[in-house]
């Protein structure tokens, strides 16, 4: 069984930066692909942000270049450096990874949230 754990998230203000992390345990033998999703209040989860092992990254147009993803194969963890936040950013942020266990299953596994506000 994997799970991935989500923190980080805060209350900023507008320009401010934070960084969350999502980390993987378990039954690990490496993470695949591991990506952030968002929801803001009263709207759609979207996707902002993907990242392989290999270290291929991929951003959410509304995000680029105020946020980066990368990648800790060693810790089994990704982090999300989000700067310049506007609160149009304010949602909860989740992890979703795709991972193989020791078994050589793939398993797709869900972080529980972690709110990320941003003041103006």
């Amino acid at each position: 069984q994997v799970q991935l754990v989500e923190s980080g998230g805060g209350l900023v203000q507008a320009g401010g930066s934070l960084r969350l992390s999502c980390t993987a345990s378990g039954d690990i033998f490496n993470i695949k692909t591991i990506n952030w999703y968002r929801q803001p209040p009263g709207k759609q989860r979207e996707l902002v942000a993907t990242i392989t092992n290999g270290g291929s990254t991929n951003l959410a147009d509304s995000v680029k270049g105020r946020f980066t993803i990368s990648i800790d194969n060693a810790q089994n963890t990704v982090y999300l450096q989000m700067n310049s936040l506007k609160p149009e950013d304010t949602a909860v942020y989740y992890c979703n990874g795709l991972v193989k266990v020791v078994t050589g299953v793939l398993q797709l596994s869900w972080g529980q949230g972690t709110q990320v506000t941003v003041s103006s």
